[in-house]
């Protein structure tokens, strides 16, 4: 019987060395004593292995029992090639933790590895993690409601295991300047699965294992050595094969975010860049931080030599992962000159190369500020005003700079001191909000272009519900660079009706900036009635003969998801209605759903080809007599809801025909994609107010007709809209006061 359980224990006195040093002066308790039968001591009744603690009546020091306490009772079945164990606070389930208290004299495999102590007279047992000074033997169902609420409710979940909260002294023991060693005092801690760390509290435990789950540190050597690694998943999109992480949807749990919400913003990336493909080639492009780099292969794969693309990230287990898509994608990685030829040696085994794809390794306002491209896409995790500085200061003229922002919090006015530190703007919760994060974002890029001497010109803004995306063009020259600073201008906003205007230009203080607004909100109401907001871009947010190229590219490929989209964005930034879109008739145009979209013609680009030196010229020719055509028309800035603008007890008409309405009225009008119930138009609210009244029936009607019962004068309509505002703003004051 001692033969048998001191080959069972040898694995364990081999860990107990390793982890836990006892530093007591006595022979017996300094070093655990190789596995010999001479060395065991035995006691009169029941023999006991080596790794035995003393008996009850004699005292035990601390250390010693951490040592006696810190192992599981399943280390006889775990693999030997496995270096250590983990602590007996690590485990699966509250069965396995309620199995470490009631373990009956005959186990001796298990009772050797725990406190004599847990077994006490009268069947009663003790907490296998609280010395019994804290808490006492006690009845069976008395200590599973100890474990359950003061062990396992508190722990920290990882990969399958609880790390529960242990309260034994497991801290080793430290000398004092003196040399004596003093037990230090310890109270309740965690073990670390990972390194075996123990932290004291659980907020600093989380984020302990955060860590190392960022560092890619997620294999613990205490799990047994037969835990199968989870899979990784591959996804598809746009016929583009990545490979992902588990928990890829999470940015806390993965080093390769990929968020499949997201798809519509890289499909919009897609059409602009292969609209930019079609004015000059090839192009340099960048991913700045690309992840999975599915922006990038989708680049590479769809537009093959027209582009060359680079993709960046700064995570090591990031770029791993990169060259593994493209690899599943069959494009080759170029790394560097070291590592070229053997990325080509197997390449040459598989099938035929689809592209070529640079994936590098550094930060990425290094990267922009050591290399020149035609296209930066800028897409962080939160902000990117960090970055918009280095994406201007080598940017090729003429090219091409997406940004994508993701702090929406701050941008849609809900954390406003946020924006305010960021971009550097004063916001409010408006109706028009998303419009104003677009516009605050493209300031702040207009800014960043303006301190490298450059300009911008806005192709398009979306501003959707996870993400805002601002594309421009860059126009080098202090010019343009004084001109683009000349479109931030800060915006006067009525809180009471909601009536908005830019400030005009001009340094000199005005006297009675209300004068501005086109309400009498501050004749009528008491106090300061109107706030300023900004500094906002003031001009155009599309540029509709790039948005038509976009809509082609998007045909071209099979992008249905975003076609309606860009649709939408065309009529808004024309600003009619679709029954009403027209373009020049000189053009080679396609109609597609009332949109004429310019075609492009393939043997004109084949026949520039060949021709040598004259394709630069040719194409910068080209190019600029492009950018005469793509000149973009001011829409009327900002946007009215009309549920928000309802009138009290009427029946509002259909949003088609209240378009129609105001089109007959003589105003400009077109939906928004802004907000589905938005209407964009240069028509002032009264006016608005006035017309959605004129066609809105009763409620008693039961709304049977959408035309006006009776008509009604225009001072009467004029009265009513006054009153109604006036009831509006006295309930917002009741509310605000």
């Amino acid at each position: 019987m001692e033969n048998m359980a001191e080959e069972e224990l040898l694995p364990q006195e081999k860990v107990e060395v390793v982890q836990v040093p006892v530093p007591t002066p006595t022979p017996d308790s300094a070093r655990v004593p190789a596995p010999a039968p001479d060395s065991a001591p035995v006691s009169a009744s029941t023999p006991a292995p080596a790794s035995a603690p003393t008996p009850a009546s004699a005292p035990v020091p601390a250390p010693a029992l951490a040592q006696a306490s810190a192992l599981s009772p399943s280390l006889a079945s775990a693999p030997d090639e496995a270096e250590s164990k983990r602590h007996i606070s690590i485990q699966r389930q509250l069965a396995d933790l309620e199995k470490l208290a009631f373990v009956t004299e005959g186990d001796c495999d298990s009772a050797n590895s725990l406190n004599s102590d847990n077994l006490d007279a009268g069947n009663k047992q003790a907490c296998p993690l609280c010395p019994k000074e804290k808490f006492r033997a006690c009845n069976s169902h008395k200590l599973h409601r100890h474990l359950q609420n003061l062990h396992w409710k508190v722990s920290v979940e990882f990969e399958g295991y609880r790390m529960c909260i242990c309260h034994l002294p497991c801290r080793p023991v430290k000398p004092n300047i003196i040399g004596e060693q003093i037990s230090s005092k310890m109270g309740a801690h965690y073990h670390c699965i990972i390194c075996s760390a123990t932290i004291t509290r659980r907020t600093d435990m989380l984020g302990h294992v955060r860590r190392h789950v960022n560092k890619g540190e997620t294999k613990s050597r205490y799990i047994a050595a037969s835990a199968a690694k989870p899979p990784k998943e591959i996804l598809k999109e746009a016929d583009t094969d990545v490979q992902v992480c588990p928990n890829y949807t999470v940015p806390q749990k993965t080093d390769s975010y990929f968020n499949p919400k997201m798809k519509l913003n890289r499909q919009l990336i897609f059409c602009t860049l292969a609209a930019l493909a079609k004015e000059r080639k090839p192009l340099e492009c960048l991913d700045a931080f690309g992840a999975t780099g599915i922006m990038g292969l989708q680049w590479a794969k769809h537009l093959g030599n027209a582009v060359k693309v680079t993709i960046n990230d700064l995570n090591e287990n990031s770029v791993t992962l990169i060259q593994e898509n493209c690899h599943l994608n069959k494009l080759k990685v170029v790394v560097d000159s070291k590592e070229k030829e053997e990325r080509e040696d197997i390449l040459e085994e598989g099938e035929e190369n689809l592209g070529n794809i640079k994936v590098t390794k550094m930060d990425a306002n290094v990267l922009m500020h050591l290399r020149s491209f035609d296209f930066i896409h800028l897409d962080p995790f939160g902000t990117s005003v960090n970055y918009l500085d280095s994406a201007f200061r080598n940017i090729r003229n003429l090219g091409i700079v997406s940004v994508t922002s993701t702090d929406i919090s701050s941008l849609y006015a809900k954390a406003q001191h946020v924006a305010r530190r960021h971009y550097g703007c004063n916001i409010v919760r408006t109706e028009y909000y998303k419009e104003l994060a677009a516009r605050i974002v493209v300031a702040a890029v207009a800014r960043a272009a303006a301190r490298c001497n450059k300009g911008i010109e806005v192709l398009f803004a979306v501003a959707l519900e996870h993400f805002v995306l601002v594309v421009v063009r860059v126009l080098r020259g202090p010019t343009s660079a004084d001109e683009t600073a000349k479109k931030i201008q800060y915006l006067i906003h009525c809180q009471w009706c909601e009536e908005r205007i830019f400030q005009k230009d001009g340094n000199m203080v005005e006297e009675n900036p209300y004068r501005q607004l086109p309400c009498n909100c501050h004749g009528s109401m008491p106090g300061k009635t109107a706030i300023e907001l900004g500094p906002l871009w003031s001009s155009s947010l599309f540029n509709t003969g790039f948005l038509k190229r976009m809509l082609s590219e998007s045909l071209h490929h099979g992008l249905d998801d975003i076609q309606t989209l860009i649709k939408t964005l065309i009529f808004e930034s024309e600003c009619t209605p679709q029954f009403s879109v027209h373009a020049p008739s000189n053009l080679n145009k396609q109609e597609e759903c009332g949109v004429f979209i310019k075609t492009t013609d393939d043997t004109t680009t084949d026949s520039h080809s060949a021709q040598g030196k004259r394709k630069s010229n040719e194409t910068t020719a080209n190019l600029v007599k492009r950018q005469k055509t793509d000149v973009n028309t001011e829409h009327p800035p900002f946007y009215y809801n009309i549920h928000r603008h309802s009138i009290k007890g009427m029946n509002m008409p259909k949003l088609k025909k209240f378009l129609c309405y105001l089109s007959q009225a003589g105003f400009r009008v077109s939906r928004t994609h802004f907000d589905p119930m938005g209407v964009r138009t240069d028509a002032p609210l009264m006016q608005f107010k006035s017309i959605l009244l004129k066609y809105s029936t009763p409620t008693y009607t039961g709304g049977q007709s959408e035309g006006h019962v009776q008509p009604a004068s225009e001072d009467t309509v004029a009265d009513r809209v006054e009153m109604s505002v006036n009831d509006k703003a006295e309930a917002g004051g009741c509310r605000r006061w």
